[in-house]
């Protein structure tokens, strides 16, 4: 049956019709997990007329092709000499541009002089039927997919320092491009990086490394750095200058055919910025196994906090890898904090840019799931120190906050400054072009929410982004209640002056409410983690060196990990294809000198290298699953001097197995107060006060009060939430 790629349109907040590419398992024919890391097969099973010649896009999807060029396949039916095939662009003959491959049978080339917008591919051959393939291309400067470019925004080139110590220099224009370069290091047998002296191929400290290919090359690292969608990027790989350049047909022997992509980590200061830094492409344990390793600067959310972005660069990015390198086997998403965001979203959101991930220190999301513990702990930081201070014992407060230390209220609630426009702008950005209320304030905003405009919109009375931010109806401290931590009076005193923000997160009595149109984007749009798209048939290994009980306090607490475990559960009644490892933070958070953390890289490229080799029926998921290794298990790690490994299943909860004893699972101040563990409530619904609910008799007085502190109701965290809607498809553009 002819597969195809389903079109749908999604009305944005802003008034503007965006296309939202959607493909499934269903339309497309096939998994991101079942192509061998390329791109999913609905980019050329279209592009054929049943039994003749048929097209493909190696390189990208055909609607976000970039940069003007696209690696393309054609597929030859038995009995058409390649010789008599011909291919035009538009009408201009680009045969020349194609080689013979698989003895013959199909034809393969870079097509370049595509043009901004829309462009055709044909292919015909006497005796069969032509080929046809339509071609969306965008400038390399961007945007693809993600909106229109924010403005401002600062280049970095000039203090981007290169692997050889270099600094790129000057932009060459306004959209911060640099011109593409080379650079040669190489390990030595002291066990570090060096430049490659000019004109020396083999340094007398040259050492040599075997693949898990069981190539023994020299170990010289190539590494490509250069810009798309205005933000730098670096590759990198084993090859030997040596030889000549390799390219999609002449690999590097060094290459393992494998692709890891790193993100980086962070969210404060994550705006307007290029960026002096990608998620790094220089680690040893990954290149001395003859991995490929890629990244930008807009993919370390220290410079960039939109995961919208984060995923067009990462297109762009692997786009530009497959038409120099050729197409990997598969690639793996790794990345820690602000680079698990990157790698939940982007698997979920564009399938087929990763096809397994290994996520540390992980959250689902920073719109939600982080945003909502951290503004909680900012509220309750400003009650407990400026509203009512000595009410509450540290223990109370601590138990009313769900986190494992005390200290983590205050240090998550400096973290909570990624709503307020003016706190968290980075040092590149001029105070000039800063937002401020008084002097400036159409300024710059630094904040989450105007920074994913794009999809938010703008409310029309500020002009400022639309705002899915609520806490409206919320029981802060509802749970100590219930089990008597607090009294009564101190949980209707917590609750009738914690408040909520303004547009500026400034403190007001009022609590926050959503806008509903933001609210409804955040679901359709995936800002809020669904899970149940492309993470439904994707590994994934969720590593954690626990930091829940660090003395200052963490924000990266462990039941994160099993919200995302959670979103899986209730979109796709499994979380089978997920993995959760844990160990004590001995290592420095997601360091490969953890063999925990290395055989989760190991684990991964099996399961991933097993998926590719399975060509038995069975849907995705059940694919994924049945080649997950048996050694890859849910598992924790002692905390001795000598780990011992523990498997068994990981729960949330304390003191219920060896593994949640010895790292228990902390909550937050909404669970506290009733909510999910999902955390993917935006904005409850709302029920009626029940004197019933609260675990201690109430009296007519403080019932009183309590119905007039909510007088609309309270959450009712067993019903969705209100606008809470299914994700309305993948690749969506914006």
């Amino acid at each position: 049956m002819r597969s195809f790629v389903r079109r749908t349109r999604l009305l944005s907040v802003t008034g503007v019709v965006a296309a939202v590419l959607a493909s499934s398992a269903a339309t497309a024919g096939t998994s991101a997990a079942a192509t061998d890391g390329a791109l999913p097969a609905a980019t050329g099973a279209a592009a054929h007329g049943g039994g003749g010649l048929a097209f493909t896009v190696l390189s990208s999807r055909p609607q976000v092709v970039s940069a003007h060029d696209a690696l393309i396949r054609l597929e030859l039916p038995a009995g058409v000499p390649a010789a008599e095939v011909r291919v035009e662009r538009d009408g201009t003959d680009v045969t020349g541009s194609f080689r013979r491959v698989d003895a013959g049978r199909a034809l393969e080339g870079l097509v370049t002089g595509l043009r901004t917008g829309r462009n055709t591919l044909t292919a015909t051959a006497p005796g069969t039927r032509k080929a046809r393939l339509v071609l969306d291309d965008h400038p390399v400067t961007g945007p693809v997919f993600s909106g229109p470019h924010e403005q401002p925004f600062i280049c970095d080139t000039a203090a981007f320092t290169t692997v050889t110590g270099d600094k790129l220099g000057p932009p060459a224009d306004a959209d911060c491009s640099i011109a593409t370069r080379v650079d040669h290091v190489y390990r030595t047998t002291a066990g570090r990086f060096a430049p490659l002296p000019a004109n020396e191929t083999r340094p007398a400290d040259l050492a040599w490394t075997t693949t898990s290919a069981g190539q023994r090359v020299p170990y010289i690292v190539r590494v490509e750095t250069g810009t798309v969608n205005r933000a730098v990027y670096e590759m990198s790989m084993l090859a030997d200058p040596a030889a000549e350049p390799p390219d999609p047909w002449r690999r590097s022997p060094g290459w393992n055919g494998r692709l890891i992509y790193t993100f980086g980590g962070g969210c404060t200061g994550g705006w307007y910025v290029q960026g002096r830094n990608t998620g790094s492409v220089m680690d040893d344990r990954m290149l001395r196994q003859g991995y490929a390793v890629a990244s930008s600067s807009l993919n370390v959310f220290g410079n960039n906090c939109n995961d919208l972005l984060a995923a067009e660069t990462t297109s762009m990015v692997k786009e530009r890898f497959v038409e120099a390198y050729g197409a990997p086997a598969f690639t793996i998403g790794w990345g820690c904090s602000g680079g698990s965001y990157q790698t939940h979203q982007i698997g979920d959101n564009y399938p087929g840019l990763l096809d397994g991930i290994v996520s540390g220190c992980s959250f689902p999301e920073v719109g939600f799931a982080t945003v909502n513990a951290i503004t909680d702990a900012r509220l309750l930081d400003h009650y407990f120190r400026e509203v009512a201070p000595g009410a509450f014992s540290q223990e109370q407060q601590q138990a009313i906050s769900g986190f494992g230390r005390w200290e983590s209220i205050a240090n998550l609630a400096a973290g909570g400054g990624r709503i307020d426009p003016r706190i968290f702008c980075p040092g590149q950005l001029p105070a000039a072009l800063r937002y401020h209320p008084e002097t400036n304030p159409t300024g710059a905003r630094c904040d989450v929410y105007d920074h994913t405009v794009n999809v938010y919109g703008r409310d029309p009375r500020t002009g400022f982004a639309r705002r899915p931010l609520d806490n409206t109806g919320v029981q802060y401290g509802l749970g100590s209640l219930r089990d008597q931590t607090i009294t009564v009076d101190q949980f209707l005193d917590l609750n009738e002056g914690i408040g909520g923000f303004d547009a500026d997160a400034n403190h007001v009595a009022e609590r926050t409410r959503a806008d509903l149109a933001a609210t409804r984007a955040a679901y359709r749009s995936g800002r809020l983690l669904n899970a149940g798209a492309g993470l439904a048939s994707m590994p994934m290994i969720d590593y954690r060196a626990y930091t829940d009980d660090a003395p200052n306090g963490d924000i990266h607490m462990r039941f994160h990990s099993f919200a995302t475990r959670e979103r899986m559960q209730k979109a796709n009644g499994t979380f089978a294809n997920q993995v959760m490892l844990v160990e004590d933070n001995r290592y420095g958070g997601f360091s490969l000198s953890s063999p925990v953390l290395m055989e989760a890289l190991t684990r991964m490229d099996q399961w991933l290298t097993a998926i590719a080799a399975d060509h038995r029926p069975g849907r995705p998921g059940a694919k994924v699953v049945r080649n997950k290794p048996q050694e890859l298990t849910d598992a924790c790690w002692t905390r001795d001097a000598t780990p011992r490994k523990i498997t068994e299943p990981q729960v949330a909860g304390s003191g219920t197995t060896t593994c949640n004893t010895l790292y228990p699972v902390w909550t937050s101040p909404r669970l506290v107060a009733g909510s999910p563990m999902a955390g993917d409530i935006v904005k409850c619904r709302l029920r009626p006060v029940d004197p019933a609910a609260y675990g201690t008799p109430l009296t007519a007085p403080q019932l009183t009060r309590l119905k007039h502190l909510f007088p609309k109701g309270v959450c009712d965290w067993s019903a969705p939430g209100i606008q809470q809607q299914p994700l309305a498809g993948t690749w969506q553009s914006f």
